[in-house]
């Protein structure tokens, strides 16, 4: 069993949450629904929970100022929102997992299993990226969570020369090391890159460093030659907006 607390200042939202888990998730127990971050704090003090579902948008103390108050965060967070679109990037940057309110089933079940295939909860660099970038709306940040089999790395954006999807998979080629292998789609991927403008999909299967590209092959679509010396079709679809970003 996961042992859970519900924070979210809305009841109905509490109990419809509580609902659909009782419903959807019986491995999560509820051990505490919570109105306000307060009350949440207290909660996590005295039940030390394995997963919160954690509203941002409260009154007095929102959910990310509430992570803020803990000096250590032992568990998981599944964040549960309406659409606040620079809070949803900081949760993609920092590989985070959210839900969309109303919240729905196949999504919450899909959220629930990752917690579930962790090896353990305590993921405090994460986090304090995500606060980084919610305190710094106007920083550059330049690392970015990367999930991975083992739990997550933390990977330099300048290090990356190029993304390639796998299924639900994608490889991250990174300078002078192996590929990287992450535990997401390269649509998940790329939504983590949309901050910063060195990264285009060229291809439904790729996106490329643009600093890290050393030549261009014309042809129907042509294809890229990378730094490490590495191959990437361009799709016909993206050549356009490649060869404008490059000015050929």
């Amino acid at each position: 069993m996961i042992k859970a607390i519900l924070v979210d200042d809305e009841i109905h939202c509490l109990k419809t949450l509580g609902l659909l888990l009782g419903e959807m998730c019986p491995q999560v127990e509820i051990a505490a629904q919570c109105s306000s971050a307060k009350e949440g704090l207290d909660a996590i003090k005295k039940i030390n929970p394995e997963l919160i579902f954690l509203d941002i948008e409260m009154p007095l103390m929102n959910g990310f100022q509430m992570l803020e108050q803990l000096s250590e965060i032992s568990f998981a967070v599944i964040f549960t929102t309406s659409y606040d679109q620079y809070a949803i990037k900081a949760i993609r940057f920092s590989a985070l997992d959210y839900l969309l309110k109303p919240v729905v089933r196949k999504e919450l079940v899909e959220a629930v299993a990752k917690v579930q295939a962790r090896k353990n909860f305590a993921f405090s660099e994460q986090f304090q990226l995500l606060l980084d970038k919610i305190q710094n709306k106007e920083a550059v940040i330049m690392k970015i969570a990367i999930p991975t089999h083992d739990g997550f790395e933390m990977i330099s954006t300048d290090q990356i020369i190029s993304c390639e999807a796998d299924d639900n998979y994608t490889y991250l080629n990174i300078k002078n090391r192996k590929k990287v292998t992450a535990s997401r789609t390269l649509k998940e991927v790329e939504e983590q890159l949309e901050s910063f403008s060195s990264f285009l999909r060229v291809h439904h299967s790729y996106i490329v460093n643009l600093n890290e590209v050393a030549k261009y092959i014309r042809g129907e679509g042509g294809y890229l030659v990378m730094s490490d010396n590495s191959t990437i079709n361009v799709s016909r679809s993206r050549k356009e907006a490649l060869l404008k970003i490059l000015a050929i």
